[in-house]
């Protein structure tokens, strides 16, 4: 131990232990000084030791800062987080932690919220749940369960259920279950065999269940002794005149400490010792135990001081004075003792095992070797004797033995690197089941390459001199084994000098007392390998000089091959300038054909319009980012009533809201709170809107207001054109949702349709041409973005379609569907299916997933699927098959059928589940990889984005008419007369332009603008899934975007200059936006010259509105989510209303309905 820190919690003592190899122990004493187990919370690989002056944190008394040599490590105290239900929390026995019952979790105690807790009592207990069988004076048979709980403001009743899955287990339960105790009275007769009772305790809301086993105390017989007494305890039974029977009163814990040792059937074993007696904290396989009487063990227990669960081995291997066993793995470092287990219970032996830290391995030399391994490695560390063997990566099954070891140091010999061939590979210590890598891996190199060798005489000796190519090795002469052949003798050869250049290595090595210096040749064993050189001879001095001759003619012949490949070169380069410029040339004309010839052959019978009926429309655009608050707010069938109680409390707070002067109050206070953010303001716009869509009139009477105060702020501020521009303000968001509201009908009745049709034209013009199935990118579209400029060459197919009806072969009328060569499978199911609902008006009765299709060839079908065995792979990316990769026809016959009723051989999920699709699969759009394009030329040709500009043109003018439309239902003026509600915002913003003195007609004019088009209509064109039950695909968005933005430039009164650098989407409609500016031009001076709405004209209309939708929303659930704003700035709104002289009852209501409120949340808890 080198520091310890004591913490006092209640009647508990926590000591933090921080020891000299590395660790931080927790130890908890209860008050009678029993300490409960100890944890490790904190271990070290390293021998690192512990400083003294452990510091709890001041801040949350929740972590330690533990200090080590060179570092200072923030340690939980206590990890109640981990314990995932009550059992385990309080089982734990750990003083920090309580089960918080409100909010069902194991935490601190400053961290749970709710006032009823449950933590462990002032005394140690191993089991929170204890039970025993007693046998009453009139013979009746209990079950006693006690609890061992600490309750803190737990007001609900205590029960005990007993079950079992046979018979009913008990008669009755007296007395009436009391905390902490509960009684079962056993029914007659009493189970022969053993019964596993399952015990569930409640305690208010939480619930806790306990197995336990009911055992006939009578069958727990044998030789009396300590250990049968204790499972006779253990069992719940009672211990009389050395035998186990029923209890009939509280039985004792200490009762078989008295019991002496009867003569026993087996003999007494003995250890006299363990090998290894040190091991690492990961354990020891195969470890051997020795002493004597060893024949009955069946296994072996280690067990630490304090240890709650202590460890058993089994015995794997026996011959009566040893024994082999593995030594398992341990949280904490320390000395364990062992004993040996005999099959009556009893644990014989007082031997230790040190458990200590984990090798570590700090340096590897040499780092390298030859691949064909065998080489001499010493690896530097600590604890490097309790290794087991060393494994290198990749082929980490191969373990390498040790050919010695110690504390520090450690030696092995490299394995082979040749299969698979490896640059580098990772060393790997093996300790029991574990393998810890090293920080520095092992480099293989080619083997090193003995090139010749020279003997000469030298007295009485013979100096032999070995030439070896450099190479990064590093070879030491105490690496090689040299040996002289002379006359098929081996001589023995002493290396004395090793000499290094740049390019060579020399090794001199000298054979003592040889007479004839004629060496033939030499063997030279280095790690596992010997290779043998021979002496140098006529013939290779020939074959020099013949090289040295053939070198000029191979340069001449090398020179007149360069000179033809390079002409012939040039000719192909030639040849393929010409290919290339008659490949643009082909795009250019066919781009320009198909400017000239696109004419709106758009199929506008799109059948019924699937308009969403007004609440989901509203709910939708009010809450465009919380699916959870559309769901609250809106009513479908079937949703159950509020409680009436829960109606009282928000109608009182809704009549306080119905109060102007509190209402703008308390916008006001809560937009002054930083807090309050944009995403609040409008979340509490948009509550405010539905809480009050029962009474518009006085909503638009509180926006009113609201705007005037922010028209002032604008105008003090010098910067009116900038009122309206963005959503910054409660008033802002509640403009939009007014205007979303007032103009639901003239969205459906005048201008839905038209945007439909425009939707629809958009879908089909993009699916005239190839898209890309990975990417969405389209050749028909009107965003440069989403243009797919890189598409191959395609054509297009009429295919006959016939769809499988039953199970018995039948098949239908055939269906004529367009498709293109490029399709992939996926893409043709969609487009079989949407002709069919255009052709019939209705969807075909199966889903995509759960349809296959088939194409008839030779008279059989083949089955047509996304991706198969013959798909064409690049690199690791597959490509999706096309119609063209089948070889489907212009005229061919596919059939449809159904998985349910014709499951497929293989089944095939849709690629598109995979989470990498895009990673994994391409279509039309090559991935990034080098490839042989000779085997596809068509992907050597190149493709210019800029040359399919004209693309979006051909889109433009394709859906042209339909984005004309859609505009003019929009500002054109039915019956010379614009919808109620624009009329008379329109007018209440040129009265309060007067009111503020502004008469520049630009600044009215933006005011309209960004409150009506920019505010309502572009989120419409942008997001048709509001209005229509539909799917919105980031492609059409895209395309939208470019409509949306058109629509705005009509509106704008600034002149665009438009260069060859400016964004297509500008440029693409750029010559209509004049024209559709002189109609909006027109359009604003129709509204102001019409007749003024009267006031009572207009609240007609809106009381009209609110009745037409009367209970289509949940009010209550809006008054509700509204007050949680109301609960977290309440003091804050207090304050305003005061200092704005608001009247005393006022206050008081406000009051009330806090109150109200609380007390309700009081119930609830309750």
């Amino acid at each position: 131990m080198s520091s310890v820190l004591a913490v006092r919690l209640n009647n508990w003592m926590v000591f933090f232990i921080g020891t000299a190899d590395g660790q931080l122990i927790k130890l908890s004493v209860d008050r009678k000084y029993q300490p409960s187990c100890p944890q490790i919370l904190l271990r070290t690989s390293g021998d690192n030791k512990v400083f003294p002056k452990l510091q709890l944190d001041p801040v949350d008394q929740k972590h330690l800062y533990v200090p080590f040599k060179n570092q200072v490590q923030r340690v939980p105290v206590s990890n109640c987080t981990t314990y995932q239900n009550v059992k385990d929390c309080l089982s734990a026995q750990d003083p920090f932690c309580v089960w918080c019952v409100s909010e069902k979790s194991c935490s601190f105690k400053d961290d749970c919220r709710g006032s009823e807790r449950l933590s462990i009592p002032d005394e140690s207990k191993q089991e929170i749940v204890s039970h025993r069988f007693l046998k009453d004076s009139t013979g009746e048979m209990k079950i006693i369960i006690q609890s061992h709980l600490t309750t803190e403001k737990i007001q609900s009743n205590f029960t005990c259920d007993f079950s079992t899955t046979s018979t009913q287990l008990c008669k009755k339960q007296e007395p009436k279950p009391q905390y902490p105790q509960c009684i079962c009275i056993l029914s007659d007769p009493l189970p022969a065999d053993d019964l596993d009772v399952t015990v569930t305790i409640r305690l208010g809301d939480t619930s806790l269940s306990e197995q336990i086993k009911m055992i006939n105390c009578s069958s727990i017989q044998g030789q009396p002794s300590f250990h049968l007494c204790q499972r006779c305890i253990r069992a719940g039974c009672g211990w009389r005149q050395n035998s186990c029977s029923w209890a009939t009163d509280a039985v004792s814990n200490d009762i078989c400490e008295n019991i002496g040792q009867f003569e026993r059937n087996f003999s007494k074993p003995e250890i006299s010792s363990v090998s290894p007696s040190v091991v690492s904290f990961y354990g020891r396989n195969q470890a051997v135990l020795s002493g004597r009487n060893l024949r009955d063990v069946t296994r072996v227990r280690i067990k630490a001081d304090l240890d709650c669960d202590p460890k058993e081995s089994p015995v794997l291997s026996n011959n009566g004075s040893s024994l082999t066993f593995h030594i398992p793995s341990t949280k904490a470092k320390g000395l364990v003792k062992v004993c040996v287990l005999l099959p009556d219970g009893s644990c014989h032996g007082n031997v230790t095992i040190a458990y200590q830290s984990s090798p570590i391995c700090t340096d590897i030399t040499p780092s390298s070797s030859w691949r064909s391994g065998g080489r001499m490695v010493n690896i530097s560390g600590t604890h490097l004797d309790l290794v087991e063997g060393i494994t290198h990566s990749p082929t980490q099954q191969e373990v390498m033995p040790l050919m010695s070891s110690s504390y520090q140091t450690l030696i092995y010999k490299t394995p082979a690197a040749k299969n698979p061939p490896v640059s580098s590979s990772t060393v790997f210590l093996k300790v029991a089941s574990e393998t810890l890598e090293c920080s520095k891996k092992i480099t293989y190199y080619p083997d090193p390459e003995f090139t010749s060798f020279a003997a000469v005489k030298e007295g009485k000796d013979v100096r032999i001199t070995i030439q070896k190519k450099a190479d990064k090795l590093q070879m030491t002469a105490a690496e090689l084994l040299v040996v002289g052949i002379h006359n098929e003798v081996e001589h023995p050869c002493i290396i004395t000098t090793q000499e290094i250049d740049n390019k060579t290595e020399t090794f001199i090595c000298k054979i003592k007392n040889m007479q004839s210096s004629d060496i033939e040749m030499i063997k030279v064993t280095y790690g596992h390998e010997s290779i043998t050189l021979n002496k140098s001879s006529f013939q290779r001095y020939f074959f020099i000089l013949l090289i040295i001759f053939l070198i000029p003619i191979t340069l001449v012949v090398v020179f007149f091959v360069y000179r033809r490949q390079r002409e012939q070169l040039t000719v192909r380069m030639n040849k393929l300038m010409e290919n290339l410029e008659c490949d643009i040339r082909n795009d250019i004309r066919q781009g320009f054909i198909d400017l000239q010839t696109e004419k709106a052959d758009l199929m506008e019978n799109v059948g019924a319009i699937p308009f969403l009926d007004y609440k989901h429309f509203a709910s939708r655009t009010f809450f465009p980012e919380s699916e959870s608050l559309i769901k609250l707010c809106i009513k479908d069938i079937g949703q159950d009533v509020e409680m009436v109680e829960l109606d009282q409390h928000c109608q009182k707070f809704s009549r306080l809201i119905q109060d102007q002067l509190f209402l703008t109050t308390m916008v006001h206070a809560l937009e002054e709170q930083k807090s309050f953010t944009v995403k609040d303001k409008c979340t509490f716009a948009s509550l405010l809107t539905v809480a009050l869509h029962g009474n518009l009139s006085y909503l638009t009477e509180v926006m009113e207001v609201l705007l005037k105060d922010l028209m002032q702020q604008n105008s003090s501020a010098a910067q009116p054109k900038l009122l309206l521009r963005r959503t910054e303000s409660t008033v802002e968001k509640l403009l939009t949702n007014w205007v979303s509201v007032c103009l639901y009908g003239f969205l459906r009745e005048s201008v839905g349709q038209h945007l439909y049709l425009l939707v629809s034209a958009l879908t089909q013009q993009i699916s005239k041409g190839p898209v890309d199935c990975v990417t969405e990118k389209a050749l028909y579209t009107l965003s440069e973005d989403w243009l797919l400029w890189q598409a191959q060459d395609f054509s297009q197919l009429k295919l006959k379609v016939l769809f499988a009806v039953g199970s018995d072969g039948e098949v239908s009328e055939p269906l004529e569907v367009d498709a293109l060569s490029c399709d992939t499978v996926e893409q043709l199911k969609e487009k079989i299916l949407n002709t069919f609902r255009t052709k019939f008006g209705f969807a075909y009765n199966t889903s995509i997933r759960d349809v296959n299709v088939e194409y008839e060839r030779d008279g059989s079908f083949l089955p047509l699927q996304e991706v198969d065995g013959g798909s064409e792979v690049i690199g690791d990316v597959t490509k999706l098959n096309t119609l063209r990769h089948y070889k489907v026809n212009d005229g061919a016959t596919i059939k449809v059928l159904s998985k349910k009723t014709h499951p497929p051989l293989s089944a095939q999920g849709s690629v598109k589940d995979d989470e990498n699709f895009t990673g994994k699969y391409f279509h039309l759009i090559d991935p990034d990889v080098v490839e042989d394009h000779g085997k596809n030329p068509e992907r050597k040709k190149l493709k210019l984005k800029e040359v399919y500009l004209t693309k979006l043109l051909s889109t433009k003018v394709a859906v042209h008419s339909y984005v004309e439309n859609l505009f003019r239902s929009i500002w054109g003026m039915t019956q010379n007369k614009a919808p109620l509600a624009i009329k008379y915002f329109f007018d209440f913003l040129d009265a309060q332009a007067e009111n503020i003195k502004i008469t520049d007609p630009d600044v009215r004019h933006i005011w309209k603008t960004n409150s009506l088009p920019l505010r309502f209509w572009i989120n419409i064109l942008k997001n048709p899934q509001f209005v229509f039950d539909m799917e919105k695909t980031p492609h059409l968005d895209g395309c939208l975007s470019v409509i949306a933005q058109a629509f705005m430039d009509s509106f704008s009164l600034s002149e665009i200059q438009l260069g060859k650098h400016a964004p297509t989407n500008k440029l693409l409609y750029a010559k209509d936006i004049p024209k559709f500016k002189q109609e909006v031009k027109v359009y604003y001076k129709q509204i102001r010259e019409q007749p003024a709405v009267s006031d009572a004209e207009f609240k007609d209309f809106l009381n009209g509105e609110s009745k037409k939708h009367e209970g289509e929303f949940n009010e209550a659930a809006a008054l509700r989510e509204l007050f949680k704003f109301t609960q977290r700035y309440f003091t804050e709104i207090k304050e305003k209303l005061t200092s704005n002289g608001a009247p005393a009852e006022l206050l008081e209501q406000l009051q009330h309905v806090k109150d109200l409120f609380d007390e309700l949340k009081s119930c609830s808890w309750n």
